[in-house]
């Protein structure tokens, strides 16, 4: 099962003489840059804040809906990034003070200063700094777990290729859900590595230290730019809630055997063609053999249903769907453990809530059978159109 959260709010925070109290709580885009001067002796960096709201998932968790097993991921969207280098590595920290959004955008005249910038958490009026009295700013995040059993960072490779981020953050989620008195839920800070300075469990930028980090160095790792939750296209940032719901009790019914794999069509016995949005549904599907074997019985054979293979996610084994957006190919939900398909005695089936899923628009389902193992492993996708709408309520 899969769910989706948009973020409540996010902005850039810019470092620089000009730039350091400007806001851009509105902007499009969300950027992670380093800027190095001719000479190499100045670096100016750019780091992302984004918050998301967990009431809906407490109150699933409370409810034993989703699980504490439940994986979360943090979804950034490529937005014509520039210049990257080969590989490096982006990490997300736990914001340790509360921020305000703001209103201003990057290129807003005059500029707007009425949120969180790199030297203030509010605006450059009330002028809280991130770090009073200091030369240090740039927002400030945990660095010491306090025992909770859950680590207060995470990190991604980023590959220059696959710049779309799909960073596991579980324990980050975890640590603001089940540890919310020390922990409360101030957001995420994203950025490139640096040397910190410890103050308490606080981790502050000291540019006296930095220059041996990714952060503050001088090698040049390009420009990442993400769409932000301002963004007009389908691309906002989202935190993906992912877990095993499946049930595997088929009853009488039988299996369809590998080796009929790939002589198979796959169908749908309920696809609608809408859905409406936050709605939720159970989809089922039906293998059937193209070309089934001659028998003497009272019901045909093309009508016998049958189930696909049932497996373990952690040997790779079983039946999963996806879900893609059907004109962008984008893949909004993976072939994954959230996507293991269940079966009952009236066949396979799955659940799908369609919190999260961007309106007016069309998806398209596929299918994958992963059965054996080794040299006998049988791998098959099937993909037929398998397509419906979500409207508006």
């Amino acid at each position: 099962m899969f769910y989706f959260e948009y973020p409540t709010v996010d902005t850039t925070l810019y470092e620089g003489t000009v730039s350091s109290s400007i806001n851009t709580g509105l902007d499009e885009i969300l950027e992670i840059d380093k800027k190095v001067n001719d000479a190499g002796t100045e670096v100016d960096v750019s780091r992302v804040l984004i918050k998301f709201s967990y009431n809906y998932i407490s109150k699933s968790i409370q409810d034993s809906i989703i699980p504490s097993s439940a994986k979360y991921y943090l979804n950034l969207y490529d937005a014509s990034s520039t210049e990257l280098a080969v590989e490096q590595t982006l990490y997300a920290y736990i914001v340790s003070q509360s921020w305000d959004g703001g209103t201003g955008t990057f290129l807003r005249d005059p500029v707007l200063s009425d949120g969180a910038s790199w030297k203030y958490v509010d605006n450059d009026t009330t002028k809280t700094e991130w770090v009073s009295g200091s030369i240090t700013q740039g927002g400030t995040w945990f660095t010491a777990s306090m025992n909770s059993g859950y680590n207060v960072s995470a990190s991604y490779e980023l590959i220059y290729e696959t710049q779309d981020i799909r960073m596991d953050v579980s324990d980050l989620v975890k640590n603001h859900i089940y540890s919310s008195s020390v922990f409360p839920n101030n957001g995420f800070i994203v950025k490139r590595q640096n040397v910190p300075t410890s103050q308490s469990l606080h981790s502050i930028f000291d540019p006296t230290t930095a220059t041996g980090s990714a952060e503050h160095n001088t090698s040049m790792l390009g420009n990442l730019k993400f769409f932000s939750r301002e963004t007009h296209t389908v691309y906002s940032p989202k935190l993906e809630v992912e877990w095993d719901d499946s049930r595997f009790a088929c009853g009488s019914i039988a299996p369809i055997s590998a080796s009929d794999l790939d002589n198979l069509t796959v169908y749908f016995k309920n696809l609608r063609p809408e859905y409406r949005e936050k709605s939720k549904a159970k989809f089922r599907f039906v293998g059937r053999e193209l070309y089934p074997e001659r028998t003497f019985a009272t019901t045909p054979a093309a009508l016998t249903t049958k189930y696909l293979p049932s497996g373990s996610t952690a040997m790779g084994q079983g039946t999963y769907y996806s879900v893609k957006d059907a004109k962008t190919e984008e893949t909004i939900i993976p072939f994954s453990t959230g996507s293991l398909v269940s079966c009952d005695s009236s066949g396979n089936y799955f659940n799908l809530w369609l919190d999260g899923f961007q309106p007016e628009r069309f998806y398209r389902f596929q299918i994958k059978v992963v059965s054996g193992s080794g040299a006998e492993e049988v791998s098959m996708i099937y993909d037929d159109g398998y397509e419906f709408k979500v409207v508006r309520s």
